[in-house]
């Protein structure tokens, strides 16, 4: 009788609501999450190939000159564009965590153990094979540790899982993590600007608007970020390229309360 009651029990914690169950179902079961990253991810290989042959090609719009004979490269956010991080949003859903855990999430950085995307590991290698440098830009935090003489041990886990995860050239020099340095902020544009000051950087890959712009993830309507969209129209599936991810991101942060409000029923 216990043993069916602490069942019962266990299984109302995991049946009651949670804000983000839905949308990591999709990410983790869905053929459709599957297909759309193939799909992304082969047209970003098909695009490879006229990105580097095209020297006026560039995806950064601050790109405007002197960058034609410097060496390509691609700019990829890290989390839920080329790791899949699921797992932690469905141990937040199991232990009814409505909240973004600091804690939890450094120990799921720290294990190392994040799959990858579907087809971000083949591109990866396609573009490293066609002598393309990819720099990892990405808001994983630099945060100490305790006991740790690491100065960055998020870092060292970060590539530790993109080796493991079959990224066959990539080294600490290409990852570029939040607060590295001092005006490493939430906010990557600094970092695509020294990317720029190095490199002809011919694609952008992430699951995020800031990931491609800059001031789109704070103070903004979803009507305003719909035009700088619509204003980017000939860079979105040749120069950007956008992978679905409805579990967390600005799409959301931007949002006031009541949410609600921000529905349109017929």
């Amino acid at each position: 009788m216990a043993f069916s009651a602490a069942f019962l029990f266990a299984a109302a914690a995991v049946s009651a609501p949670h804000d983000n169950l839905n949308a990591t179902l999709w990410y983790q079961t869905s053929a459709e999450f599957r297909a759309n990253s193939l799909q992304t991810y082969k047209m970003a290989s098909l695009t490879l190939k006229d990105a580097l042959t095209d020297k006026n090609w560039t995806a950064l719009p601050t790109q405007t000159t002197d960058f034609q004979q410097l060496p390509p490269a691609i700019i990829v956010d890290i989390d839920e564009t080329i790791l899949d991080n699921s797992p932690a949003a469905a141990q937040a859903i199991l232990e009814q965590d409505q909240g973004f855990n600091l804690k939890r999430w450094d120990r799921w950085v720290a294990a190392a153990k994040a799959q990858a995307v579907p087809g971000a590991v083949d591109f990866l290698n396609l573009a490293g094979q066609n002598g393309v440098t990819v720099l990892y830009i990405s808001n994983r935090e630099c945060a100490p540790r305790a006991a740790v003489k690491d100065s960055c041990p998020q870092k060292t886990d970060t590539l530790k899982n993109l080796q493991a995860s079959g990224v066959k050239q990539v080294d600490a020099s290409q990852i570029w993590l939040k607060s590295e340095q001092k005006d490493w902020t939430s906010e990557k544009e600094s970092r695509r600007l020294k990317a720029a000051q190095q490199y002809r950087v011919i694609m952008l890959l992430g699951d995020d608007f800031g990931d491609f712009l800059p001031q789109v993830k704070h103070n903004i309507t979803p009507a305003k970020r719909f035009e700088l969209v619509d204003q980017y129209q000939q860079y979105w599936g040749s120069r950007w390229f956008m992978l679905t991810n409805p579990t967390y991101g600005s799409w959301e942060t931007i949002l006031q309360q009541p949410k609600q409000q921000y529905l349109q029923g017929f």
